[in-house]
């Protein structure tokens, strides 16, 4: 009988993302602080918001940390709080979660999309020169996949000019560039804490940091209607804040983010050292960048033969993302794609994301591996 069970568990169909798993691992702690939040009898920002923003500032490295509805909105907020509106441009890359380019178009700016070098996948500075205007108010930075953009690169060029850099950390919180904390480096950093982030919550949330207290101030009035302390306006805002429910489970979560970046790197060691010999392109990790792996990402022509066999083995896998931006219905229309975009558009074809997330066992480690090898017939 218990070698039956034991079978049976080995079936399990591998999920590609598992963030139920991660809940049930601190439960106990998630529903005392949820608890917490209950008994308060404050539901709206208050004290749970502010000690984890106090608390997130700190592990990003920047001075203040403002708490919003989700990563979407963090982004959007920014704009406006620098001033980005109708009229203007704001360059970022193509191969994006779409969520990127729908924030800029919620502030009436243009998105100017452009390549993204064939190494790491994030934006190519050498794109920006071709791409700038006089009416290029900022850049977005996508650090995708885990992996840093070329910020030295990218603010070399837009500090010239007087462009601000924004840093999307939707996919790399905890991650590094050069020793620098990423969100701390560009004029603000934006995170989403969906469920299935390197920090997730248990719904949507989001957060801006910045060690600009001006802009800090702009944004945590913006988030709620435009008021300031006293409930006056001085211009028109949104009701984007991050709910005190989920600050509390954030907060559980916080101190274990270093250690669950860890294990994603390991379990993507193992990766890289098991495929390397086989007819992949392998994730490449930045020179002094540290790579957090919220997804591991090959390149195959035959990307759906690979998709199909793990899914037959019990391995479920993703792509991120099937079309670039500058391709999607309903975007298309209202963007401008500079420089043709041909790598970009190629490698969306062929492009798998593999399960990796820090609750994954060793056991499951290898069957993915193993799932991987027998397609190749190793």
């Amino acid at each position: 009988m218990d070698s039956l069970r034991a079978e049976s568990r080995d079936c399990r169909v591998i999920s590609f993302a598992a963030p139920l798993e991660q809940y049930r691992s601190q439960q106990a702690e998630i529903d005392a602080a949820v608890a917490r939040v209950f008994a308060s009898g404050n539901y709206i920002l208050g004290e749970e918001v502010a000690v984890f923003e106090r608390a997130f500032a700190t592990a990003c490295g920047t001075a203040h940390a403002v708490g919003v509805g989700n990563g979407t909105d963090a982004i959007t907020l920014v704009l406006r709080a620098l001033g980005v509106g109708p009229g203007d441009e704001v360059i970022t890359a193509s191969h994006t979660a779409l969520a990127t380019v729908a924030a800029i178009l919620a502030v009436g700016a243009v998105p100017v999309l452009v390549e993204i070098d064939p190494d790491h996948y994030t934006l190519d500075p050498a794109a920006l020169a071709v791409a700038t205007t006089t009416r290029t108010k900022a850049i977005v930075a996508v650090h995708l996949y885990g992996q840093a953009a070329d910020l030295e690169a990218i603010l070399e060029f837009a500090d010239k000019r007087g462009i601000a850099v924004i840093e999307d950390c939707a996919q790399s919180a905890g991650g590094r560039l050069n020793g620098r904390q990423l969100g701390s480096i560009g004029r603000a950093g934006c995170f989403s804490f969906y469920p299935t982030k390197n920090i997730g919550a248990l719904g949507d949330g989001g957060a801006v940091v910045t060690s600009d207290p001006e802009l800090a101030s702009r944004v945590r009035r913006l988030r709620q209607y435009g008021w300031d302390n006293e409930r006056q306006t001085d211009g028109i805002g949104i009701n984007s804040r991050l709910d005190p429910v989920q600050a509390a489970i954030l907060g559980v979560k916080l101190p274990r983010l270093a250690k669950w970046n860890e294990r994603r790197r390991e379990i993507g060691g193992r990766y890289n050292a098991a495929f390397q010999d086989l007819p992949l392109t392998l994730p490449a990790e930045r020179p002094g960048s540290e790579h957090v792996y919220h997804l591991y990402v090959v390149v195959l022509d035959d990307r759906n033969g690979l998709r199909r066999s793990l899914a037959a083995a019990g391995v479920e896998a993703g792509v991120h993302y099937p079309l670039p931006a500058h391709l999607h219905p309903g975007y298309s229309e209202r963007v401008q794609a500079v420089g043709g975009l041909t790598f970009t558009e190629r490698l969306c074809d062929r492009i798998l994301s593999l399960p990796l997330y820090p609750e994954l066992s060793d056991t499951e480690v290898e069957r993915i591996i193993a799932a991987v090898w027998r397609y190749f017939g190793r």
